[in-house]
């Protein structure tokens, strides 16, 4: 059985990924942050969050991921 890492960094893992981490972390980014971007207020704290806004749905599905080719 292949590693997590092996699998994790396939390019259809990635690609699959970053589709995911880009739509539903931009909708959870106006959701959660959109007020502050339209008034201007983004200081480093904020911008750390909205990082990792778009850094948790990648791991999600990269994780799903692997783990939906670990059971082929």
């Amino acid at each position: 059985m292949a590693g997590f890492l092996t699998l994790a960094s396939r390019a259809d893992v990635v690609r699959r990924a970053l589709r995911t981490a880009l739509l539903v972390g931009t909708l959870l980014m106006l959701i959660n942050h959109g007020d502050a971007l339209m008034a201007g207020d983004v200081d480093g704290m904020r911008l750390l969050r909205i990082v990792l806004t778009f850094l948790v749905p990648y791991g999600v599905a990269t994780y799903a991921s692997v783990q939906a080719l670990r059971k082929l």
